[in-house]
């Protein structure tokens, strides 16, 4: 009985693997109004993207360190939707837990604008950066140190 438990529960971890909530325009301020009380950092960032891979399991690294003061990840994966297993395997690789999207968007040329006037390239990685009110403060576009990433959040924590 407990093998056939076991094979259920493995059954069903292998059905959710590949599968990352859908988030567009409407959905994106939903989301980082979850995260109220708490600071936020948004990562979109692709598969194909070598500069998000590299920078991928170090921000995953600073969540652990500063969740407990009241950070959170929110990884947003910009990858088409036959990519979807690919990037929720790199999520899974790099122990990426908690809020993982994919971005979903019927005209992505006016979502990025919508999230921040200056990022109307849709330019990855892409990082923003939102205080404990849901307000965004910060934004950083291309490779960043995660060094200036710690200090502009524990400047908010």
């Amino acid at each position: 009985m407990k093998l056939l438990a076991s094979l259920v529960l493995m059954a069903a971890a292998l059905a959710a693997q590949g599968k990352l909530t859908p988030v567009d325009q409407a959905s994106y301020p939903k989301v980082i109004a979850a995260h109220k009380g708490k600071v936020v950092l948004a990562n979109f960032w692709a598969t194909w993207c070598v500069p998000c891979r590299k920078e991928m399991p170090q921000l995953v690294q600073l969540s652990h360190k500063l969740a407990a003061r009241g950070f959170d990840l929110v990884m947003i994966s910009a990858d088409e939707a036959e990519q979807q297993g690919a990037a929720a395997k790199l999520l899974q690789d790099n122990r990426a837990e908690g809020a993982n999207y994919l971005l979903k968007t019927a005209d992505n040329d006016k979502f990025y604008p919508a999230v921040d006037a200056k990022w109307s390239s849709g330019e990855l990685p892409a990082l923003f950066l939102y205080d404990r009110s849901g307000k965004k403060v910060r934004s950083f576009f291309g490779e960043t140190s995660i060094a200036d990433l710690e200090a502009a959040i524990t400047k908010l924590l």
